[in-house]
């Protein structure tokens, strides 16, 4: 038996449909339904399971779960913009520090969601060396509450023994119900087919133009794939980037949708609200090398081979995953 926590979420569900994919179907999924466009990225799954996260936790801290094999924990409050420290420790540090030390006791696999969020605006690289984690400064509450976890991990001597992935700017099917989170390739496609025009933010910092501030974009279906690589090399151990390695800007994310679209390109550059401009991050690129050091040779796809992907397969026939 797998569990999954956040099954009914983006990665989590699209995690359940690659092992789904692999014949896995005893899969605990763990989370709670707070938004109807979950329940839809359920339906095309097969699991044996599903458990309120709050009642999966009290079993995991009574010692009452059943033998499983490992637990991919990708539960989490996401959101940039959370500002009560109280919720985001006791939801995204504590809950997650539970799960792994009964992992580590257990001797149950244990994957579990960091974020790039943890890099700050990047003035320190964007390296996985876990050498370098006390040097990094999150720009918002959300990526402290990611670097709690990975450093109380490395403090207590868990990290040879536990995986934590730092995802980068994952995009794909099932992300419908992030509203103001969902990645900008759904958000785009949205504006795109509704009004013709595809807004992004104007830019404040020198050196980047106007929708040429960067991100490490990835496609879902790579996000899987190098997820569950850890599942099936269980000898590896420690802080992985989840990245394509290379950094695209969001004028040609915007170009792409276009294209694809087969509409005439048209951006707006607006406005970024002020409370976020302290906290905006103008570049992220995943170093990679630490992951393909460990023999993860696939290669990723590109951003115009996911955008074309997710938009001919999954967006415009307004599709899910399964």
């Amino acid at each position: 038996m797998i569990v999954v926590t956040g099954g009914a979420g983006f990665i989590g569900s699209a995690l359940v449909h690659g092992l789904n994919q692999k014949g896995i179907e005893d899969i605990w999924l763990v989370d709670e339904v707070d938004h109807p466009k979950k329940q839809l990225n359920l339906n095309g799954l097969t699991y044996s399971r599903w458990v309120d996260k709050d009642k999966f936790l009290r079993e995991v801290i009574r010692a009452e779960l059943p033998a499983c094999s490992a637990i991919l924990h990708m539960g989490a409050c996401s959101s940039t913009t959370e500002t009560n420290e109280v919720f985001l420790r006791k939801n995204n540090f504590e809950y997650t520090q539970s799960l792994a030390q009964y992992c580590v006791k257990k001797d149950v696999r244990f994957i579990y969601a960091s974020s790039a969020a943890t890099y700050g605006a990047g003035e320190n690289g964007y390296s996985d060396d876990e050498s370098m984690l006390e040097i990094l400064k999150p720009l918002n509450l959300y990526g402290d509450s990611k670097q709690w976890f990975d450093l109380w991990a490395k403090e207590v001597g868990v990290l040879k023994d536990i995986v934590g992935l730092k995802y980068f700017n994952v995009f794909g099917p099932n992300e419908y119900h992030k509203e103001d989170m969902q990645s900008m390739v759904r958000k785009g496609f949205l504006q795109v087919r509704d009004v013709g025009i595809l807004n992004l933010f104007k830019s404040y910092k020198s050196g980047y133009s106007d929708g040429g501030q960067e991100r490490d974009f990835l496609y879902v279906r790579d996000a899987v794939a190098m997820t569950l690589f850890f599942l099936e090399h269980q000898e590896i151990g420690g802080i992985f980037n989840v990245g394509s390695g290379r950094a695209r800007n969001w004028n040609d994310l915007a170009s792409t949708i276009f294209q694809v679209m087969n509409k005439k390109t048209d951006i707006n550059y607006i406005e970024m609200p002020e409370f976020i401009r302290d906290q905006y991050q103008y570049h992220t690129c995943a170093d990679m090398e630490k992951l393909r050091s460990v023999g993860y040779m696939e290669t990723i796809t590109s951003l115009e081979e996911g955008i074309l992907d997710y938009v001919k397969n999954y967006l415009i026939p307004d599709k899910h995953l399964g």
